[in-house]
């Protein structure tokens, strides 16, 4: 009898639980992280099928300048209008949950293989790719160097 009071006691607990309200302010879901970041990915494939540089500096999360339309342009001229198939995609939330990495698997019309790993970030909600290394630097800003400093 006692063993069954138990169960009911558990059972309930897990119910109640399960039923809770949440928090207007809580954390989305590691799920719906990784759907947020996936549905980038995806756009950054469709923007690489279309030839479309917007596509590009919008899930670049970039601004629409000179620059930014010269590297979308070089994207798209390297990878771009193949016909893209995404065999696979794996989001992986390793540096907290508003910023990532995505592993992105595809296959082009005629068979190859495109492999790329993206760092991926929410910013005001909207899921970016990584995919602008030519940022310019703001006024008055040094860019970090990789040389070694000399002697």
């Amino acid at each position: 009898m006692e063993r069954r009071r138990l169960l009911a006691v558990l059972a309930a607990l897990a119910v109640a639980t399960g039923c809770s309200s949440h928090d207007d302010k809580a954390e989305p879901s590691s799920s719906a992280s990784s759907d947020g970041a996936r549905q980038a990915v995806e756009a950054y494939v469709d923007a690489l099928n279309y030839r479309s540089a917007t596509g590009l500096i919008e899930v670049g999360g970039v601004k629409d300048e000179s620059w930014s339309r010269k590297e979308a342009a070089q994207i798209l001229a390297d990878r771009g209008g193949r016909g893209w198939k995404i065999k696979n995609v794996q989001i992986d939330h390793d540096m907290g949950p508003d910023t990532g990495s995505a592993r992105l698997v595809a296959e082009d019309k005629a068979g190859k293989p495109l492999r790329d790993t993206f760092t991926v970030t929410r910013d005001k909600g909207a899921w970016h790719l990584a995919v602008f290394t030519h940022q310019p630097t703001g006024k008055g800003k040094q860019s970090s160097s990789t040389d070694k400093p000399g002697s």
